[in-house]
């Protein structure tokens, strides 16, 4: 079955029955790698993409489920790795083995455009579902406000 999706600002053809994940369809039909299978049970966020700007776990979610809704991938958020999380990610050396980071910072994306100034409770709340095995929650959310503060300039990382 021929179904349409609009990722990373391109709506694309792609052949999958409406209840195959949305991971299965970014990694295996779009050839999109940076979405990561973590647990298939939405436990760990590795898989996490933004759907119309909300983080949403794509190893659990039927591709029929998004109607018309807009994903955005690690790889549509910056051509050249330039986005404010991601640069704020390089600053601070966030990334270990790397393998949640594309879930990460997807997640905190979500949260910035939520809350441009967020809390630790607020960072807190909304990295919650994302595992990193390394361990590197200091810095993520060190990074967090750091990317906050790239968009406002009384907060500071």
């Amino acid at each position: 079955m021929a179904l349409e999706i609009s990722i990373n600002g391109v709506t694309k053809q792609v052949k999958a029955s409406g209840d195959t994940p949305l991971l299965w369809v970014i990694r295996d039909e779009l050839g999109l790698t940076g979405t990561k299978y973590g647990c298939g049970i939405s436990q760990c966020g590795a898989c996490t993409v933004l759907v119309d700007g909300q983080a949403i776990r794509s190893c659990s979610t039927p591709i029929e489920a998004l109607g018309a809704g807009k994903v955005i991938t690690i790889e549509g958020l910056s051509a050249d790795g330039d986005h404010r999380v991601q640069k704020a990610w390089q600053k601070f050396d966030v990334v270990q083995c790397g393998f949640c980071q594309s879930g990460q910072i997807m997640s905190a994306v979500a949260l910035l455009s939520q809350k441009p100034n967020p809390t630790d409770a607020d960072i807190d709340a909304a990295m919650a579902g994302n595992l990193c095995r390394c361990a590197t929650y200091a810095r993520i959310k060190v990074a967090i406000k750091e990317a906050a503060g790239l968009s406002t300039t009384t907060q500071k990382g």
